[in-house]
C-alpha cells in the first residue's frame, strides 16, 4: 500500500478513536441503562425503543424494525461497493440472583449484551462524528439483534404458532425473514470473563447444537400390585441415558461433542408404573458432521432403549445452532488493529469458545467475526457475572470494529472485496436446505 494510504488510514483511525474517548461516558452510560432495564428475547421492547432513539440522535437513515424487536439503521459511505453490519444483542438471560435483575422477570444482563450494543452506539457515533465514512468505499449497517439466547423455547413455539417469527432465534429470523440480504459481512464482539489476563481473542469456534425432545410412552399399572402389567417408560429413559453415556468413547476429541441430557417429567404418582417420561437434551459439536453424526448416536441410542423396554417413543430435533466458522482475514485485520491498540501481548488467537451462538448461523450464510474481549468477572449466565474493566467492556470493542471497518472500506474497499470473494454469500433457501439435511427432514 502506498504511503499516503498508509497515512491516511493511521490518521482516520485516530481520528475516530479520538472521537470515541471524548464519547466515553455517554457510552458507559447506555451500556449501564440497559443493564438496569434487562428483557429476555423478543421482549426487548424498551430497549429496542432506546436503541431507536439513539439512532435518531446520532443521525442514522433509513431506520427500520425487524424480528419484533430488531432495529436497524444506517450510515452511506461515498459508494454502495460494501454494506457491512455492525451488530449488538438486545436480549438478557434469566439469573433472578443477579443484583441487576428484573423483579418480575429474573431477566439480568448476565452476559453482556448489554455492553455490545453501547460498543455499537459509540462506533456510530465515532463514524457520524468524524466524517470519515465520506471517504470509504461502503456503507455500515447498524443492527441491533434480539434473542440471541436459546431459552424460553415454549413462548417463542407461542410465537411460532402466531406467526410473528418462524425460526427460535433472533439472528435465524433476520435470515430467513431477508434483513441481511442487503448485507455483505458483519462483526461484532463478545464478552469474555474470567480472562487470566486483559485480552482479545480472534478466530475462536463456537459449538453448534441440535435441541432435543423425548418422550417415552409406556403403560400405566399398579406399581406395587401389578408391575407386570405396565411398561415402564422411566426405564426406557434410564436406559437411553446409559446408552448414550456408551456412545462417548465414540465421539472424537477434537469435534468437542458435548451432549447432556435431564428427564423433565418422571413419572406422575409414586404408585403408578411410569407411563409418561420426558427427556430433553442439546448435542453439540464444533463442525456441522460431528454434529450430524453425534444426533445420529443419540437418537439410536433413544430408539435402542425404547425398543428393549417396549415403550413407544418421540424424538423432536429442533434447530439449534450451526458452529460458528469466523473469517479468516478479517479476523487478522480485527488483530492486527487489537495489537496496535493494546499491544501484541493482549491477542490471542484460535481459542476454542465452548458456547453456542446464532452468530454461527449468520457465519454460514456470510462472512462474519465475533472476537471475545475480556473486560468482566464472574461466571457466565450467573449472579456474580459483572463488568470489571469498563475500557475493555466498553470503549476498546468500539475503537477495534470501527478500525477494522476502515481498513476493509478503505483503498477503494480492496479488503472487503477479497473477504467477499473468499466466502460465496449464501441465499435464505441453501440456509434452510441446510437445517433440513442437519436434521436430516426429507421432503
Amino acid at each position: 500500500m502506498e504511503a499516503g494510504k498508509v497515512n491516511d488510514l493511521k490518521t482516520y483511525k485516530q481520528t475516530i478513536c479520538d472521537v470515541i474517548d471524548r464519547n466515553r461516558d455517554k457510552i458507559i452510560s447506555i451500556g449501564e441503562k440497559i443493564l438496569n432495564n434487562p428483557e429476555m428475547g423478543f421482549k426487548e421492547f424498551k430497549t429496542s425503543k432506546l436503541v431507536d432513539e439513539l439512532f435518531k440522535e446520532i443521525g442514522l437513515k433509513d431506520i427500520t424494525h425487524h424480528a419484533i424487536t430488531g432495529v436497524k439503521g444506517w450510515l452511506k459511505g461515498k459508494s454502495n461497493k460494501i454494506c457491512i453490519a455492525i451488530l449488538g444483542e438486545l436480549d438478557a438471560v434469566l439469573s433472578p440472583n443477579h443484583p441487576y435483575a428484573d423483579k418480575q422477570t429474573g431477566a439480568a444482563h448476565a452476559c453482556g449484551h448489554n455492553t455490545q450494543i453501547a460498543a455499537l452506539i459509540g462506533t456510530a457515533i465515532g463514524f457520524k462524528t468524524s466524517q470519515i465514512l465520506d471517504k470509504l468505499d461502503g456503507h455500515i449497517c447498524f443492527f441491533a439483534v434480539p434473542a440471541e439466547e436459546h431459552v424460553e423455547i415454549e413462548y417463542r413455539k407461542e410465537l411460532l404458532k402466531e406467526g410473528k417469527i418462524s425460526y427460535l432465534s433472533g439472528k435465524q429470523e433476520l435470515i430467513v425473514s431477508g434483513a441481511f440480504d442487503d448485507i455483505d459481512m458483519a462483526l461484532m464482539t463478545h464478552s469474555e470473563t474470567n480472562s487470566p489476563i486483559p485480552r482479545v481473542v480472534v478466530n475462536g469456534t463456537a459449538m453448534g447444537t441440535i435441541g432435543k425432545t423425548v418422550q417415552f410412552i409406556g403403560k400405566e399399572a399398579h406399581a406395587g400390585g401389578a408391575p407386570h402389567e405396565g411398561i415402564n417408560a422411566l426405564n426406557a429413559a434410564s436406559i437411553a441415558i446409559m446408552c448414550i453415556n456408551a456412545q462417548r468413547e465414540t465421539f472424537k476429541d477434537q469435534d468437542s461433542v458435548r451432549v447432556h441430557p435431564i428427564i423433565t417429567k418422571g413419572g406422575d404418582l409414586v404408585n403408578t408404573v411410569p407411563a409418561d417420561v420426558r427427556m430433553e437434551s442439546f448435542v453439540r459439536a464444533n463442525n456441522i458432521e460431528a454434529l450430524q453424526n453425534a444426533n445420529k448416536k443419540v437418537n439410536r441410542a433413544i430408539e435402542g432403549a425404547s425398543y428393549a423396554v417396549g415403550t413407544e417413543v418421540k424424538i423432536d430435533d429442533m434447530i439449534g445452532y450451526m458452529p460458528l466458522q469466523q473469517n479468516k482475514q478479517m479476523s487478522k485485520l480485527f488483530a492486527e488493529n487489537a495489537a496496535y491498540l493494546l499491544g501484541k501481548d493482549k491477542v490471542y488467537t484460535d481459542i476454542p469458545f465452548a458456547g453456542s451462538t446464532d452468530m454461527g448461523d449468520l457465519g454460514y450464510v456470510m462472512p462474519v467475526i465475533q472476537p471475545t474481549i475480556s473486560g468482566f468477572t464472574g461466571n457466565a449466565h450467573s449472579k456474580d457475572f459483572t463488568v470489571s474493566d469498563p475500557e475493555y467492556a466498553y470503549i476498546i470493542p468500539a475503537k477495534l470494529m470501527a478500525m477494522t471497518i476502515i481498513d476493509l472500506l478503505t483503498n477503494n474497499a480492496e479488503e472487503a472485496e477479497k473477504v467477499k470473494q473468499s466466502h460465496p454469500r449464501k441465499t435464505i433457501q441453501q440456509y434452510k436446505n441446510k437445517w433440513d439435511d442437519i436434521l436430516e427432514i426429507k421432503e
